[in-house]
């Protein structure tokens, strides 16, 4: 009974989840890594078209194309590591699942200013966004990923 007392001690001081509320943190966290996911996919995706695309028609630019789909897909390589990041509750991938956020919010807008089928696009995108943010600025998000607070110090 001692080796499970010490080894509930042992995982506490690594950085574990407390008792109270541990299904929720993993909820935020396991939300906000399926966001970054779908996101990282859809630009990877995007990516992987415009690549086959660009090899399979021989109209445009083929160097534009083909640097644009590259990017696309080195792009999409970043959410996706945050997104493994976050279900491996490594603090690190808060960083980039937020910038990632961020940078979607003007894409997002820039689809609902189309007139075309892009608009339900758009909409995906900004709630995707929205949503990530929510969770990945929530409290008990950055707790769970053993980030501390402004003031907190290393007490």
């Amino acid at each position: 009974m001692s080796s499970a007392s010490s080894a509930d001690t042992s995982s506490t001081e690594q950085g574990a989840e407390p008792a109270a509320e541990p299904g929720a943190r993993r909820g935020r966290l396991t939300a906000a890594a399926v966001v970054a996911g779908v996101e990282g996919l859809a630009l990877v995706a995007g990516g992987l078209y415009l690549l086959v695309t660009s090899l399979t028609h021989t109209s445009g630019d083929l160097t534009s194309a083909l640097m644009g789909g590259a990017t696309l897909i080195a792009l999409g390589l970043i959410p996706l590591a945050a997104a493994r990041g976050l279900l491996r509750r490594r603090s690190w991938s808060r960083g980039p699942a937020v910038i990632t956020q961020i940078l979607a919010l003007p894409v997002a807008w820039q689809l609902l200013q189309a007139n075309s089928v892009m608009i339900p696009a758009g909409i995906a995108l900004a709630a995707l966004a929205v949503t990530g943010l929510v969770v990945l600025v929530n409290p008990a998000t950055t707790e769970a990923l053993g980030i501390k607070r402004p003031g907190q110090g290393n007490a």
